[in-house]
């Protein structure tokens, strides 16, 4: 799939998807190319694909329930997302997301979960970033709950997030940035064994505000 004017590949309201060996390319500097977006499906599969976009290589919206996503290349493009999430009036939970053994390459975000200020009540869990290698990222990880920026805060609870084994480099100082909501604060995040460093050879920080988080392994950079 090549050059879309949009998004590349959406999935929506379907039950065993598999999606394998695809590659999906787009212009880094194309507008809302997201190479797969999934919404309200369930017990889906991408493996073995390679996608470089403009946007989000993957992105998930409301409803997705049991996905995994597994061997992924990404790059260029704005990484891999839960979200944007609550934009809507009543949207449906998103739970049961891994992603494992995917490789990363000059993205502006890595692992990213979005929400929209001023949202409806809804919840995102059960969500595990596993094995994953980071080559020239900016903001490997990160949890941004006021995306779009604005009041009042989010109202979709994050909870149960797993981030174990991410290693690689990253272009931003600040490679773990956890910025939850202050109404529902992110609870039982998890980062094992994450070992990053800055291209530069700079320091390299994290930033968590209003989230519960435990840690396991090495760390890099220093737990918050």
């Amino acid at each position: 799939m090549q050059n879309a004017m949009g998004f590349n590949l959406h999935i929506t309201r379907s039950s065993f998807i598999r999606i394998k060996g695809i590659r999906i390319t787009a212009p880094a500097k194309s507008p809302n190319t997201d190479g797969i977006h999934i919404s309200r499906s369930n017990n889906c599969k991408i493996v073995n694909t390679f996608i470089g976009t403009g946007d989000d290589c993957i992105s998930l919206g409301q409803g997705v329930v049991d996905l995994s996503v597994f061997k992924v290349i990404c790059g260029p493009g704005h990484g891999i997302s839960v979200g944007s999430l609550g934009k809507y009036k009543q949207e449906e939970d998103v739970r049961g997301f891994t992603v494992t053994n995917c490789t990363l390459m000059g993205t502006t975000n890595g692992l990213r979960i979005k929400t929209w200020p001023g949202s409806d009540p809804s919840k995102a869990s059960n969500i595990v970033f596993k094995n994953i290698l980071m080559r020239n990222v900016e903001n490997p990880i990160i949890i941004d709950q006021s995306y779009g920026d604005g009041d009042p805060p989010s109202r979709v609870q994050i909870s149960d997030i797993v981030f174990e084994n991410i290693i690689g480099t990253t272009t931003t100082p600040v490679a773990v940035n956890l910025m939850c909501s202050k109404r529902v604060p992110c609870y039982n995040v998890q980062l094992n064994n994450v070992q990053l460093r800055t291209t530069n050879g700079k320091a390299i920080s994290s930033f968590c505000s209003d989230a519960k988080v435990g840690y396991g392994g090495m760390q890099s950079p220093h737990p918050c």
